[in-house]
């Protein structure tokens, strides 16, 4: 059993409350567990206005597998215009 585990840093654009910045999470972490079946929370940063740190979790029998699963999360989060990346660690377990 492979457990990977990514956790990223994002800066949210224009966010000028937490209420703004919980929305834009929510539909973020909704998208990517619904596009990639992954186990997603935020970790970290929860008071600030603008900086959210998620924990995103992958399993499987396949390292590969895990390593690209979460490498395309990774693009995909870059792809979003509401977030930006700003940092992130792979590490598997």
């Amino acid at each position: 059993m492979v457990i990977g585990v990514v956790e990223v840093d994002l800066q949210v654009s224009g966010s000028t409350s937490l209420k703004m910045k919980r929305t834009v999470i929510k539909s973020l972490k909704d998208r990517i567990h619904n596009k990639f079946n992954v186990s997603i929370a935020e970790v970290s940063q929860m008071s600030s206005v603008r900086t959210c740190t998620l924990g995103i979790a992958h399993v499987s029998n396949d390292k590969k597998f895990t390593n690209k699963v979460l490498s395309d999360v990774v693009n995909f989060i870059e792809a979003v215009r509401s977030v930006e990346l700003t940092d992130y660690q792979l590490m598997f377990l």
